[in-house]
């Protein structure tokens, strides 16, 4: 008979190989490695989900390999940029480099605008410049512009970008500082080029080792592949039901804790990888979360986790004098106290500089200003 997992036993199982339901004393990119990348299109935000997983972390343990380039941030999955290490980018970008593909003449902004085009002298050409200096989007469409004039710059740097393995170079992703979104090639930042052998395979058993149980919807929803369900038949892989009767597939040795395994609060980011990799999100994310009308050409929010699932949104309010983070649960909290002290932490790493400090908890259903 398959083993059937609660919502809450998949949560657990989930949370623990996210290093969310206890830190982890591994090495940033040794936890990065593990977790296949972060989700990190936003410059800094992706800092606090390494904290909430890594005991002792520090900014500088990320932004170290980032400007040594042991880190990169890429496009990848979901052609989203990820904080990887240097060695996955070579093994990860050609599997996923499909999804990239399928955009280019199918993109609503640009699509149009690429048909007919001489893509591969496009592409050389865009490999050039980049070679030549770490380049912006507007300053690479502009040249390119110059030898196809009649195709839009916008346009011609997406092809780039959609064609062609970018890092996005430092000072932008490092903490504290800023710079241009600009990009050079992997082969040029890295001296070395992707792999010719991608293994899809590879990919799918290290989502598992990171996300799982899950379907086969569940890890196309996370990579943006599609007909994953062949790889994932082929593979040696345990197989079991959540209580909606899917069919989940796991690694035989992975972590599957109890569902009444402590799960002590944590702080998310903005688009924390826990929140975004499966189809179905309810293992962790409450329905409380819909209920909550945000909008969504608004800023992401950031929530925090209570016993393993959403409780509530959070949101960081500094001055020169004085940081607050200011918490929203979704309902009543029983372990206000554990929160707010996770919280006091969470904002001594994020405001080192402010000489104050606040930590204030408002009425659940409170509309956010």
């Amino acid at each position: 008979m398959t083993p059937v997992l609660s919502r809450r036993a998949l949560g657990r199982a989930t949370l623990a190989r996210q290093f969310l339901l206890a830190r982890t004393d591994r090495t940033v990119p040794e936890v990065v490695t593990h977790l296949v990348g972060l989700q990190a299109q936003t410059p800094h935000t992706w800092y606090t989900g390494l904290w909430s997983r890594i005991a002792g972390f520090t900014p500088d343990l990320a932004a170290d390999p980032l400007v040594d380039r042991r880190l990169v941030r890429v496009a990848v999955m979901r052609s989203t940029i990820h904080l990887v290490t240097a060695e996955d980018v070579l093994k990860l970008r050609p599997v996923v480099q499909p999804v990239l593909e399928r955009d280019v003449f199918r993109n609503f902004t640009h699509g149009r605008d690429l048909r007919g085009l001489d893509v591969d002298a496009v592409v050389a050409a865009g490999r050039a410049l980049l070679a030549e200096k770490p380049r912006t989007n507007k300053e690479l469409g502009a040249l390119l512009h110059e030898e196809w004039p009649d195709r839009a710059p916008a346009a011609l740097a997406y092809a780039i970008r959609c064609l062609v393995p970018l890092v996005q170079v430092p000072p932008r992703g490092v903490w504290g500082r800023s710079g241009a979104i600009a990009h050079t090639s992997v082969e040029t930042w890295l001296g070395e080029s992707v792999t010719d052998e991608p293994s899809v395979d590879d990919l799918v058993l290290r989502y598992l080792a990171a996300f799982g149980p899950a379907t086969v919807k569940d890890v196309q929803t996370w990579c943006g592949l599609t007909r994953l369900r062949e790889v994932v038949e082929r593979l040696p892989l345990l197989r079991l039901r959540d209580e909606d009767n899917q069919e989940l597939f796991d690694l035989p040795d992975a972590p599957r804790p109890g569902e009444d395994v402590p799960a002590p609060p944590r702080f998310l980011y903005d688009f924390d990888n826990v929140l975004l990799s499966h189809a179905d999100r309810r293992r962790v994310v409450t329905a409380d979360v819909r209920a909550q009308n945000y909008d969504p050409h608004g800023p992401v929010p950031q929530f925090f986790l209570v016993d393993g699932v959403t409780a509530g949104d959070w949101k960081l309010h500094r001055t020169k004098e004085v940081a607050t983070l200011e918490l929203r649960p979704f309902r009543e909290l029983s372990t206000v106290d554990e929160v707010e002290r996770e919280g006091a932490r969470l904002l001594a790493f994020l405001a080192p500089d402010v000489p104050e400090h606040e930590v204030r908890t408002t009425s659940p259903g409170v509309a956010r200003p």
